[in-house]
């Protein structure tokens, strides 16, 4: 198993349907990966064609629990005086870049346009994101329990020379 950092660089999103009647809309994205979860900033007055320009890190376990890992990126229209209306949303499959990532030290899926779909699968826009995986270096099992037996040795001897400080200092005293 892996263990890596799963970045997300959301760019902009184009032609996004309204929802408000009066306004334009002021959007933000709710970033999901499993039970992880990032909220860009809002595009107050941007309308449909919000720049974010921002990036997020996920931790990422390949191969999880997930046979289909994935990201969510819900666009919700950011309201103050009722709650925030649902735009849509895009999933992004991230089996193949996990498995390049793994395979090569790190993998890249360059800023591409999704197709941003509404809650009866209409069509509200498009959203341009971006993906980088790379995993952490994994010590072997030989050197992990190395490690771990080191540390037991490293507090085993801060022990004995708190004990042995103790002893001087009442030695001293008395």
């Amino acid at each position: 198993m892996a263990i890596g950092i799963l970045e997300v660089s959301l760019v902009d999103a184009r032609g996004l349907s309204k929802s408000d009647f009066l306004n334009k809309i002021d959007p933000y994205v709710l970033i999901q990966y499993r039970s992880q979860e990032h909220k860009t900033n809002i595009a107050k007055g941007q309308g449909s064609n919000p720049k974010w320009n921002e990036k997020f890190k996920f931790r990422v376990e390949y191969p999880g629990a997930d046979k289909q890992p994935k990201l969510v990126l819900k666009i919700m229209d950011h309201d103050t005086f009722s709650s925030d209306d649902y735009i849509g949303q895009t999933t992004i499959y991230l089996k193949e870049v996990l498995e390049k990532g793994v395979e090569n030290g790190s993998a890249e899926l360059h800023p591409q346009k999704y197709r941003v779909v509404g809650s009866s699968q209409n069509y509200c826009g498009d959203m341009q994101v971006g993906v980088t995986f790379t995993p952490r270096v994994q010590l072997t099992s030989f050197y992990s329990s190395l490690l771990k037996t080191d540390c037991v040795l490293i507090v085993t001897i801060y022990i004995y020379n708190l004990y042995c400080l103790n002893l001087c200092i009442f030695l001293v005293l008395f």
